[in-house]
């Protein structure tokens, strides 16, 4: 039961490895040698991105590392705590700007943080529905989101508006890379690549009348579906969608700009 206070249930922190007060660890004769955290985390990262998430276990990682599951708790307390650290070394994966340069423009390290936030996700797909369920503030999270308000403090958009800002960059790239990963699994699934997928859907619906309106619509879209690269769409479109976010960004803070003056 939870410790009362005035009357008033204590509230509970929600947890996190990050928040966690964990004492530091003392070699024991049983503890296996050669082993350490940064070995596990890796790994783990291995083996998610080898086997998914629905297949990780404790037991699973300690036979890939050729330990007892129960030596892996003598680093982490829980699957959820290395769960979030796995997360956070995927952000550390993630490149960040050269802020050295004053003359460097925000608009190229925004659409370079997008763009690396992206292949992040879809290097590791399973990163995106955690990110949904832990509280990411690990290390290389925050060197990351600290990044990204550095360089929007350099685009003159007013503080007040930066999360806005930051939100509708950020969600697009999670929505956009965690639907193409769910895309490429199911093409992994069935043993075909995304491209030849995407050519037998096409040949599916192109003689069919229902769909003789779509065709033409999309080509003349600039889709061209009877010939496109999947692949090439897809980054095409991602690349056009940024540059119309940051473009929507630099519009407003101008448009702030002159409703300040007068």
């Amino acid at each position: 039961m939870a410790a009362a206070t005035n009357g008033r249930a204590k509230p509970q922190l929600p947890h996190s490895v990050w928040l966690a007060d964990r004492p530091p660890l003392r070699r024991k004769a049983e503890q296996p040698a050669g082993l350490g955290l940064d070995k596990i985390v890796a790994s783990t990262v291995r083996l998610l991105d080898t086997e998914g998430l629905t297949k990780f276990s404790m037991r699973r990682l300690a036979a890939d590392l050729g330990v007892t599951a129960m030596s892996l708790y003598w680093y982490v307390d829980t699957k959820s705590d290395l769960l979030e650290l796995a997360v956070d070394a995927v952000a550390g994966e993630m490149a960040l700007p050269d802020e050295s340069d004053p003359a460097a423009d925000w608009r190229d390290q925004l659409r370079g943080l997008a763009t690396t936030y992206r292949d992040g996700l879809l290097r590791h797909p399973w990163t995106p529905r955690l990110l949904g369920e832990v509280i990411n503030i690990g290390p290389h999270a925050t060197a990351f989101s600290n990044a990204t308000l550095r360089v929007m403090a350099r685009s003159g958009l007013d503080p007040d508006h930066t999360s806005g800002a930051l939100a509708s960059v950020f969600n697009f790239v999670y929505g956009f890379s965690t639907i193409r990963s769910l895309h490429e699994a199911r093409c992994r699934a069935a043993g075909i690549s995304i491209d030849d997928y995407f050519t037998q859907v096409i040949a599916a619906i192109s003689d069919r009348p229902d769909f003789a309106e779509t065709m033409e619509l999309s080509t003349r879209a600039g889709y061209a579906m009877s010939d496109a690269s999947a692949l090439d769409m897809l980054n095409r479109d991602f690349d056009f969608a940024i540059d119309l976010q940051i473009a929507g960004i630099d519009a407003m803070r101008s448009r702030l700009a002159r409703e300040a003056a007068h």
